[in-house]
């Protein structure tokens, strides 16, 4: 029975109750529910974590010691286990070496496929490299035509000025006779000093033959001798024709540039032998920006210079108003209006002198001479001679990453660049989408010895790629960076790649993969998930998408409520036991019982709209697209159209460049209309709110600092002379020194994730007994952070600024979160509703614009109506808020969408259609609004 099924009895980890589960392996398993009604608790924290603490004790004693001890889960016990394998939202390496095709392992086969197959070319003039035996070289001559006439010439010189008298001399004692110089033919008994301000080509006569039967022994000796003596060149001269050089080395025997043999290495950008030397194979280098260092609206004299418009010395104005002089412009026009040369010398400097009256800090005048070396030289001088922080800090906000000017941006050195297959570098073919490469090599060809030592490499490629296609993610690059994928990305990328292992018998546990994927594309990834399960595997899935929902083979519905109200399994089977169960909220919705309405009125778009004009970063057509303020606006398209980069890289980069002077580049485009009718703007994405278990939401919310108040007011606390820094765990004199205020300590797992256990001294409370003797309410301050929303609300009803600011925890369905619940447990969803929760406890000044990413993650239908609730509210303020999402059910409650594609990647980055959810659902070339139509019925 084990074997068949998977049996978990009294699990109670976290808020689950006792659970008792009885599901069939080897199906596709979903579990659903509220959001903190004990889902992730059930897959993740119970059964994930049982399956990872018996794999580290069956290890040897010897590898156990570097893992610590794992604690086991709250659960009497499980049966029917497999291996257990998470593929979990957790963002992949934001290394910056690290990209789609080193994570997915396609880079890897890349590089053996260059190695084996490529076909290397002089970086300088384009020409093939091979490396010929002497053998290789005499059948080419061999070829020419009978009775050709021929030279087989020693290149010894070539290029090169000199009077080479020597060379001529030691030629001669080697018992050559004659050479040809600078193309003609001398004696070396009669050479003469050449002319040493000149290039020359000297090469050594070694022999001359007529092309006929019988010549190959001679030949041989004769191209083995010059081989011998120009360093691995020879060349064949065809007498009053042409001439053609061969190398026994791999380089190019006409500019000399050699490679070492080719191997997998070489075409690594993380390794020294492929990386370019100048940016160290990143592909960008910081340099000082002239963005950042010029406000071309602005003239010099009005501070048109941003380093030097707050600096208190004398020198730079003085050397300024001699540059002026000296080049015949005024400090008074705006930067905008100089000639470019004039700006390039500002910013560059030249080699020209320049001598001006300078008044020192001591009051003397005297003439100063300098070499003007741009506003950058200055800079970077001041960075190099500086060892301050604050110093450096200071100059990197006028630094930006730009592409490196040796490799222009594709990591690896010229002469590796120049190994093509199929016609196209390693760089070229890593710049493809996933599309686009599974495309070229479906139609690239090889010759015979090629194709079949490259045929196993090429087909492990295909798969991987192919398995990347299936989980809809065609639009993204090899050579994009890892750390610029989403969640969603993230984790359909490491699904694809456990497709890749072929591995049976295995339970996968998924949180949400649907996360950023379109309802086009949803079916390739239950196709997907289907897949992994017909291999022999259990494939167990957190998701609140109904597609996925309706697919799977077993549901289970967790609930009923969050918090301390879930924790039970409400309903499990199919989609109509589900259904069946009158407690089930997931049931309901799948009923259509309840659901979203569509709203009966709409904000209208009026006379206020910020329009962004040109925007052409990435994959975006020049597209000009007009937001319009005081409503809600929803960002829609198929993955990979252009939605992040025109909100997130351009959108947003730009509106915080112009109101908090930021250093991040906003993507190209022409101009921004309408920020002036913005006060400020606020980022709410799915960053964590903090990246140590320090921080938790009610010290990102600031509810703390009120609750800490309240401990230091009780009498008991006066009395004893404790202020409010003593109720903190972050700095000394209340918190437990042993933890340093943590609760936890951390165990580090080596090549598992790290563990974080109970501190054995405060046992977690985080403060010191001192502390923990003062009581509000017959609660410590450890006991108020062991709270959850729900409960806290009801605590300090009577106390306003608390409340108020709980209530919005509340608002936004975080009710079961625990105050002291450490920020580094919370998903990328729960993060934005907390962000989303401290700008509802602020005042609105009802000009605010709002900027969301997906924020649905995480989210049941039943949550999804509040979080609705909660963006109306901020908009009925007079805000705008701008969403990116591609759930249907926040889509149709917009009241204006902008939908780009049609497709992703490069045939994406359009505007398909604008509007009312309404008028966008009537676009027939819209994907999102043929799915629309039937949500609006």
């Amino acid at each position: 029975m084990g074997l068949e099924r998977l049996i978990v009895k009294g699990a109670e980890e976290h808020n689950l109750k006792k659970v008792d589960l009885d599901i069939p392996r080897d199906e596709l398993i979903v579990i659903t529910g509220l959001s903190g009604s004990g889902k992730s608790s059930l897959a993740f924290d119970t059964i994930y974590a049982e399956g990872q603490r018996r794999y580290v004790e069956s290890l040897s004693a010897y590898a156990r010691q570097f893992l610590g001890q794992m604690e086991k889960p709250k659960v009497e016990y499980i049966e029917g286990l497999s291996p257990a394998i998470s593929i979990d939202q957790k963002s992949t390496n934001s290394n910056p070496r690290s990209t789609v095709g080193t994570v997915t392992e396609i880079h890897d086969y890349l590089r053996l496929l260059y190695a084996r197959v490529g076909i290397p070319h002089c970086p300088v003039c384009g020409e093939e490299i091979k490396s010929q035996t002497v053998d290789e070289i005499v059948d080419q001559v061999l070829e020419l035509p009978e009775r050709t006439k021929i030279q087989v010439l020693a290149p010894i010189v070539r290029g090169r000025k000199g009077e080479h008298e020597r060379t001529f001399l030691q030629a001669q004692r080697d018992g050559f006779v004659r050479a040809r110089v600078d193309g003609e033919t001398i004696l070396l008994e009669e050479a003469e000093k050449l002319d040493k301000n000149f290039k020359h080509d000297i090469e050594i006569i070694v022999d001359r033959l007529v092309v006929k039967a019988g010549i190959r022994e001679r030949l041989a000796d004769s191209v083995e001798t010059a081989l011998e003596y120009a360093d691995g060149l020879v060349m064949i001269d065809q007498i009053e024709a042409e001439t053609t050089t061969y190398s026994e080395k791999f380089a190019c025997p006409e500019h000399n540039i050699s490679l070492e043999e080719m191997s997998p290495r070489m075409f690594s950008f993380n390794s020294p032998y492929g990386a370019c030397e100048n940016c160290g194979g990143l592909g960008v280098k910081k340099e000082f920006d002239p963005d950042l260092i010029l406000d071309e609206e602005k003239s010099i004299d009005a501070g048109g210079i941003i380093p030097w418009s707050s600096s208190s010395s004398r020198y730079y104005p003085a050397l300024l108003k001699a540059m002026a002089a000296e080049y015949d412009f005024s400090l008074a026009t705006k930067i905008k209006n100089l000639d470019q040369k004039i700006i390039d010398k500002l910013l560059y400097g030249d080699d020209h002198k320049i001598t001006f009256p300078y008044t020192n800090r001591y009051g003397k005048t005297r003439d100063h001479t300098t070499r003007f070396k741009g506003i950058t030289g200055y800079l970077k001088e001041r960075m190099e001679k500086s060892d301050s922080p604050g110093t450096h800090k200071k100059m990197e906000r006028y630094m930006n990453e730009i592409p490196c000017n040796v490799c222009e941006g594709q990591r690896l050195k010229p002469e590796v660049l120049a190994v093509t297959v199929g016609g196209i570098s390693i760089a070229d073919f890593s710049s493809y989408t996933i599309k686009e490469a599974h495309e070229f090599l479906k139609g690239v060809e090889f010759d015979q010895r090629r194709a079949k030592i490259g045929k196993e490499i090429l087909k492990e490629i295909k798969e991987r790629l192919r398995f990347l296609l299936d989980v809809g993610l065609d639009y993204l690059s090899l050579d994009r960076s890892a750390g610029t994928l989403s969640g969603g990305e993230a984790q359909r990328i490491r699904l694809a790649t456990q497709i890749g292992s072929g591995l049976m018998g295995v339970l996968y546990i998924l949180d949400e993969p649907s996360i950023g994927l379109h309802q086009r594309d949803n079916n390739r990834l239950i196709n997907t998930l289907e897949h992994i399960r017909d291999l022999g595997n259990t494939v167990i899935v957190v998701e609140h998408d109904e597609d996925t929902i309706r697919a799977a083979d077993y549901i289970i519905d967790m609930g009923p409520g969050a918090g301390k109200h879930g924790g039970e399994i409400v309903a499990e089977g199919s989609v109509a036991d589900i259904i069946a169960e009158k407690r089930s909220l997931t049931g309901q919705y799948l009923a259509g019982k309840k659901k979203i309405e569509v709203p009966k009125d709409r904000y209208q778009t009026g006379e206020k709209w910020l329009k962004l004009k040109g925007a052409k970063q990435h994959n975006l057509k020049n597209i000009d697209v007009d937001f319009p303020l005081g409503t809600f606006t929803c960002v829609t398209g198929v993955s990979g159209s252009g939605k992040s980069t025109l909100i997130n890289n351009t959108l947003k980069r730009k509106m915080m460049r112009e109101l908090y002077d930021s250093t991040l580049h906003p993507g190209e485009h022409d101009h921004l209309e309408g920020i002036d009718q913005i006060d400020k703007v606020i980022n709410i994405d799915q960053s964590p709110i903090g990246r140590t278990p320090r921080s938790n939401a009610v010290t990102y919310t600031k509810i703390f600092n009120y609750i800490r108040d309240v401990f230091a007011s009780t009498p008991e606390a006066k009395q004893r002379g404790y202020e409010i820094g003593r109720f903190s765990f972050n700095v000394k004199g209340g918190r437990c020194e042993a933890c340093k205020g943590q609760g936890i300590e951390e165990i580090e797992m080596h090549f598992l994730p790290d563990v974080y256990v109970p501190c054995d001294v405060c046992n977690g409370k985080r403060y010191n007994r001192e502390t923990l003797e003062i009581k509000y309410k017959g609660k410590t301050i450890a006991d108020v952070l062991e709270m959850t929303v729900e409960e806290a609300l009801e605590f300090f009803e009577n106390i306003e600024p608390i409340r108020r600011r709980l209530q919005t925890l509340y608002d936004v369905g975080l009710s079961y979160i625990r105050l002291g619940q450490p920020a580094t447990t919370f998903s990328g969803g729960e993060a934005q509703r907390i962000k989303i929760s401290k700008e509802l406890g602020k005042r609105s000044t009802g000009e605010t614009l709002y900027l969301l990413d997906e924020p649905t993650t995480g989210l049941h239908f039943a949550d999804i109506k509040k979080l609705l609730e909660v963006l109306h509210r901020l908009r009925e303020d007079g805000n705008t808020v701008i969403v990116i999402e591609h759930n249907l059910d926040v889509i149709k409650s917009a009241d204006y969408l902008i939908d780009l594609g049609p497709e992703g990647g490069e045939k994406g980055g359009q505007i398909v259609a604008t509007g009312t959810p309404e008028e966008v659902a009537e676009n027939e070339n819209s994907y999102t609004g043929k799915f629309l139509k039937e949500y609006l019925g």
